[in-house]
């Protein structure tokens, strides 16, 4: 995958009511992605009657070893206007893309433990990471995975989540909590706050070893790492609970 390429949709599927799963072809079906751990494509579209292009990231979320084609999780927003675009794209059509832009360095087995604390579509990045840990069997890093949502529907690939579980019993955990979960829902209510993380997260806090990666909802970023700021940039639960600042990665 170049700099600079135009995909074409094989495939979408409704994940839930405002999530939708989107499976492009690359131009060469024996060509890797070139994606790697981690890592997002940026894509791009011109409105009509606009003047400028929207330009959004996304992670993709399969198995970057798998030649051919790349998998995005998309998640409509009400006023969004990349994700709505992306959700009204028919198989057949295309989209451009830009792409692979490396976020993190991973390294197989630097950190011992790895906690994981997603919100909501913050789990795309989180997904593949996982899948690049737990499929190298020369890595044993041990994961645990902290994802919070809004409601029992928002919980995305859950599937996948605990068959990595099953499959994997003594490298990965995930731990689920649901905001407003439904009657009867198998789900603790709650938000990721900071009685949740320090009864979850694993690794010891003054170690190299361990290391905390964060993706969600801006809100929700600013509560657990923090805000920055010259003036009136505030702590976070992490810091507040011992972690440095070079243990904790924003995606």
């Amino acid at each position: 995958m170049g700099a600079f390429t135009t995909l074409r949709l094989e495939s979408s599927e409704q994940v839930n009511h405002n999530t939708k799963r989107l499976r492009f072809r690359l131009p060469d079906p024996t060509a890797n992605t070139g994606l790697t751990l981690t890592s997002a494509i940026i894509t791009f579209h011109k409105p009509k009657d606009a003047w400028l292009p929207v330009i959004r990231p996304y992670t993709p979320i399969n198995n970057i070893n798998e030649p051919g084609y790349i998998e995005l999780l998309v998640k409509k927003y009400p006023n969004g206007k990349a994700s709505t675009y992306l959700h009204s794209l028919q198989p057949g059509d295309t989209l451009n893309i830009r792409g692979p832009m490396r976020r993190y360095p991973w390294r197989p087995n630097e950190f011992e433990h790895v906690n994981l604390i997603a919100g909501g579509a913050g789990i795309t990045p989180m997904y593949q990471l996982i899948q690049g840990i737990l499929n190298n069997l020369e890595d044993r890093s041990k994961i645990k995975l902290i994802f919070g949502v809004n409601s029992d529907a928002d919980l995305v690939l859950k599937n996948e989540l605990d068959a990595f579980e099953r499959k994997f019993p003594d490298r990965f955990k995930v731990v689920y909590t649901v905001s407003d979960p439904g009657e009867g829902s198998p789900f603790p209510k709650g938000k990721i706050t900071k009685e949740l993380l320090e009864r979850e997260l694993v690794g010891a806090k003054d170690s190299k070893g361990t290391k905390v990666f964060l993706c969600g909802p801006p809100g929700m970023e600013a509560s657990v790492a923090g805000t920055k700021g010259r003036f009136f940039g505030q702590a976070g639960i992490l810091e507040e609970m011992g972690y440095s600042k070079e243990q904790i990665q924003k995606f």
